[in-house]
């Protein structure tokens, strides 16, 4: 049986809940009954749209912003991707900041540290390079690089043309826990402490050093994810029944414990022949893609966009979503799967 509806209010009776809230709101309270709805809903509702960003019709305002400022004055010249629905709060989804980075030759974005987790995509140029912790790797398209927690890093162009790379960071999430430092080096640029390739031979070949023991939660010693591996690893596996609602999709992880390289944020790669067609799905972790190589179409909720190479797209909190590739299509993307996980939260559900 339906429950029976509660009868209407009376005027006099809205009136008098009304001075009510007033009284209460002079000592700071709130009727939770008149917020339960929003507070507990029956699904995810985000105040986040989906949204897609043409790499091709941005790439010279992200130019542009060479010409105006230097990326030693900005620190880190960044154009935000911000969402249109959460305009002003610098994020691209509640729990994930997404900006476009340029370097020019011969910059150096000086040295820092800070407690966010970082991401980098390499989307446009050659010749630059991020330092990590005393050693550098150079980026190349493609390249999945971290600058994990409270690690120092900075970036340099030492090759003849710009380079732009999406950067992905957890900065609305340590926002929202007021935990938040950071610290600026004496230095522009790192001294080398370690050759180049070090990190990825002691903790990327299926080997770690005798006494290193890390915790479940700890990320990557592992800083740079090389684009030529995965786009090896995905067509490797591509020959074999595809899942249909990913096609072949493969997570990247700490190689060392299995989880993801960091703990506020999750990265994932995904092949799509030419001509397949994903069922929809939907996933409570707000996901940002990017298609690194082919073409195709999008859908996300009620809206529709055709993507091409380095265009970037977001799917917030439970809008089903769902591709086709028109040639074979490489895409990345990165959520806060892993903090939804921790906390029992994550929840999937194929259509």
């Amino acid at each position: 049986m339906n429950a029976a509806k509660p009868d209407p209010v009376s005027l006099s009776a809205q009136r008098e809940r009304a001075a009510y809230y007033e009284r209460i709101a002079a000592n700071h309270m709130t009727p939770l009954w008149e917020v339960l709805h929003a507070l507990v809903p029956t699904q995810p509702k985000s105040p986040a749209q989906a949204a897609i960003w043409r790499y091709a019709e941005l790439r010279e305002q992200v130019l542009e912003a060479g010409r105006l400022i230097s990326a030693e004055e900005a620190e880190r010249r960044v154009l935000i991707l911000e969402n249109p629905g959460l305009r002003g709060q610098s994020c691209i989804t509640q729990s994930l900041y997404a900006g476009l980075q340029l370097i020019l030759p011969g910059e150096v974005a000086p040295a820092h540290r800070h407690t966010q987790s970082a991401l980098r995509l390499v989307l446009d140029g050659e010749g630059a390079y991020t330092a990590v912790d005393g050693e550098r790797t150079t980026m190349r398209r493609g390249d999945f690089i971290i600058t994990p927690s409270w690690t120092w890093h900075d970036h340099g162009n030492l090759g003849n043309e710009p380079v732009v790379w999406l950067d992905g960071l957890d900065i609305p999430t340590v926002r929202f826990l007021d935990a938040g430092f950071a610290e600026k080096s004496e230095l522009s640029s790192q001294q080398a402490l370690h050759p180049e390739g070090d990190a990825l031979a002691r903790y990327g070949a299926n080997m770690v050093p005798v006494d290193y023991a890390p915790k479940p939660a700890d990320p990557t010693r592992v800083f740079v994810y090389p684009f030529e591996r995965t786009r090896a690893s995905l067509q490797a596996i591509a020959h074999g029944a595809s899942d249909p609602h990913h096609g072949f999709k493969l997570r990247y992880v700490n190689p060392a414990t299995g989880a993801s390289p960091m703990p506020t944020i999750g990265a994932f790669a995904q092949w799509l022949p030419a001509g397949f067609e994903t069922r929809p799905v939907q996933a409570t972790d707000g996901t940002v893609v990017v298609c690194l190589e082919g073409s195709g179409e999008v859908n996300v909720g009620y809206q529709s966009w055709r993507f091409h190479e380095s265009d970037v797209f977001v799917v917030p909190s439970w809008q089903a979503l769902q591709l086709r590739a028109d040639r074979d299509a490489l895409m990345f993307s990165f959520s806060d799967r892993p903090v939804q996980q921790a906390l029992g939260l994550w929840r999937e559900q194929r259509l």
